[in-house]
């Protein structure tokens, strides 16, 4: 019998050896996670932790609140520098945080972020007629600012606190320094190369230049820097964990999660915390992190969930049906897309409108089998 992988086409074979040996690799780190996890909580005392994280102050709570907040307010900023990157500045600020506050903790609840995000945004964003191209250059940028405050942030994290990952064996701080080094050199020497701009040649990408590109870490450090603190507080202050530890390690169980594809990365998060701060009483820590868990991913998820399905609703009753006029069936909603459409000349597949409104008049008078709200079709 012949190889069934024979049969493809080059690139369809090279793109599906791909996409296994991910899905390979992403399901080898989640079973690695997984074990080591319950290896590290199987003698704890669950109901312990429950009552630990029951009796957590609610103000300590109210703060990391707080701070998750402002985490995701900073979060929204990635897909309002996303759109004012690809050139679309006539996309108001709300809809570029119901895009992310949508996306994000839905696609990260759910796993799979490459591909539910952007379904997400271009359900959000269909009102202001972004194609498939717009949404791929949003995720490039989304995910660019992403990586760029989080390498930035363990750069410095390992370059203040070198001996961050002392818990993981032959794992000296002289290494620390040295992959904190190469991450910061690698973070320069990206902004010097972007500083004049740049647009590739071989993808519909556009670039960010220097400056922007500084603004995305800063967008990313903020947002990273809050979710942290927003742990931080609610971590026993017996146990004696440093901020910058608290951040190197944190920032890693963010990347090796978001490297699992798993739903908000459980498993692999949760055991690189527990592992990179935890000492010999692990139950107060573990019920900071059910209570960070429940605060910083379920409740926006739910939210996100909730507030997707509405904006749906919302809009298919506000669709109106369709009416009969001048020999064309139209829907009345359709005018102020042709509008849009005919005010900006460089998108595709633009109808053709008299800037005369005076002249249009009767055309919307009169208007026959070829005319449609005073658009005339060639």
């Amino acid at each position: 019998m012949a190889d069934l992988t024979d049969e493809l086409p080059p690139v369809n074979r090279r793109t599906w050896w791909r996409s296994l040996g991910g899905l390979i690799l992403s399901l080898s780190i989640a079973a690695v996670a997984v074990y080591v996890l319950t290896h590290a909580i199987k003698k704890l005392d669950v109901g312990h932790v429950l009552a630990i994280a029951q009796a957590t102050d609610k103000h300590l709570i109210a703060i990391a609140l707080v701070l998750i907040a402002l985490s995701y307010a900073g979060l929204t900023l990635y897909d309002l520098f996303a759109l004012r990157t690809i050139r679309r500045p006539d996309i108001p600020y709300r809809a570029a945080a119901l895009g992310s506050f949508t996306s994000y903790p839905i696609a990260h609840g759910i796993g799979a972020v490459a591909l539910i995000s952007p379904l997400v945004r271009y359900r959000i964003y269909a009102p202001y007629r972004l194609g498939a191209i717009d949404i791929a250059n949003m995720s490039f940028l989304t995910g660019l600012t992403f990586w760029l405050g989080n390498l930035t942030a363990l750069g410095l994290s390992l370059l203040i606190d070198p001996d961050a990952f002392g818990w993981v064996a032959y794992w000296p701080p002289t290494l620390n320094r040295l992959i904190a080094a190469a991450l910061l050199c690698g973070v320069v020497v990206f902004v010097v190369w972007s500083w004049p701009g740049r647009q590739s040649t071989r993808w519909p990408v556009r670039l960010p230049s220097g400056p922007a590109v500084l603004l995305q870490i800063v967008v990313g450090l903020f947002d990273l820097t809050m979710a942290a603190l927003a742990m931080y507080v609610l971590i026993p202050a017996e146990l004696g964990i440093e901020v910058t530890r608290l951040m190197a390690v944190f920032i890693a169980a963010t990347l090796l999660g978001f490297a699992s594809h798993a739903p908000a990365g459980i498993g692999l998060f949760d055991a690189t915390i527990l592992l990179g701060l935890g000492g010999d009483d692990q139950e107060p820590l573990l019920a900071a992190l059910l209570i960070f868990r429940c605060l910083y991913h379920l409740l926006p998820f739910v939210l996100a969930l909730g507030l997707f399905g509405g904006v749906e609703l919302a809009r298919s009753w506000r669709r109106p049906g369709i009416v009969s006029h001048g020999g064309v069936q139209l829907q009345s909603d359709h005018a102020g897309n042709d509008q849009r459409e005919a005010e900006q000349p460089h998108r595709v597949g633009r109808l053709a409108v008299d800037g005369d409104a005076d002249n249009d008049a009767p055309g919307r008078a009169n208007a026959g089998p070829h005319r449609i709200g005073g658009a005339e079709r060639q």
